[in-house]
C-alpha cells in the first residue's frame, strides 16, 4: 500500500480516528512520560512526523518545545490547526522533510512509521538522521511481533517489528538506542507495542 492509498484510508475515516485518539487524556501516562523524558526541554525546532489531530504536538509545545506537527492527511492537518490555532502543523511526507541538514533537535514518529513496507524504513530514518542535529532525540512508536511483518490494521496495512531489529535499523541509519519501553495491554484487542528513544550519533 503506498502513501496515497494510506492518505485516502485515514482520511475516509478522520472523523472516527479523531474522536477515538485525538486527545492526550487518550494517551497512556506511560507514553505521555516517555515522550517528555527524551523531548521536552530541547532547544530547537522538534517535529512530530504523522502528528495526526495535532495533539501530541500542541502537548510538546505546553512543555516548552517548538514542535510542528507534519502529516500526510490533509483532515487531520485541518482539525489540527483548528483545534489547536497557536501551533505549527503543515502537510508533508516521512521521506522528504524539507528541511535543512542537521537543523532538527528532536523528532517524534509516535506509530507513523508503522505503515512503512519494511524496504522502505531504512530509507526514512537516514532522511530523520539527515534532518537532526548529532545528539538529537528520536522518539518512536511501533508494533512488536516476534518477526517483520503486516498485519491487518484497521485503517490499512501495518507491519510489526522485532524491537532488537527495529534497533538494528535505527543503529543502521546513524541513531543509538538508549531506551525502550514494551508494553502488553490487559485488553486482549491491542496488540503488543514498544516505544524507542535514540540519539543522532556525531559524525
Amino acid at each position: 500500500m503506498d502513501d496515497t492509498q494510506v492518505r485516502h484510508a485515514y482520511g475516509a475515516v478522520a472523523s472516527l480516528y479523531i474522536d477515538l485518539f485525538g486527545t492526550t487524556a487518550q494517551v497512556h501516562p506511560d507514553d505521555l512520560a516517555l515522550i517528555e523524558r527524551h523531548l521536552a526541554g530541547r532547544a530547537g525546532p522538534v517535529l512530530d512526523l504523522g502528528c495526526g489531530p495535532g495533539h501530541l504536538t500542541d502537548h510538546l509545545r505546553t512543555r516548552g518545545v517548538d514542535a510542528t506537527g507534519i502529516d500526510m492527511v490533509p483532515e487531520f492537518i485541518a482539525h489540527a490547526r483548528a483545534t489547536h490555532p497557536a501551533g505549527t502543523y503543515r502537510l508533508g511526507s516521512l521521506d522528504d522533510l524539507a528541511v535543512p541538514d542537521h537543523s532538527v533537535a528532536g523528532i517524534l514518529a509516535w506509530y507513523s512509521l508503522i505503515h512503512l513496507p519494511p524496504a522502505d524504513l531504512d530509507r526514512v530514518l537516514a532522511e530523520f538522521r539527515r534532518a537532526m542535529v548529532p545528539g538529537g532525540p528520536l522518539v518512536a512508536g511501533i508494533f512488536v511481533g516476534d518477526e517483520v511483518g503486516a498485519f491487518d490494521h484497521k485503517v490499512a496495512t501495518a507491519y510489526r517489528w522485532p524491537v532488537d531489529e527495529f534497533s538494528a535499523r535505527l543503529r543502521r541509519a546513524g541513531f543509538a538506542e538508549v531506551e525502550r519501553m514494551l508494553r502488553l495491554d490487559d485488553d486482549a484487542a491491542h496488540r503488543p507495542h514498544a516505544a524507542v528513544a535514540a540519539v543522532a550519533s556525531h559524525p
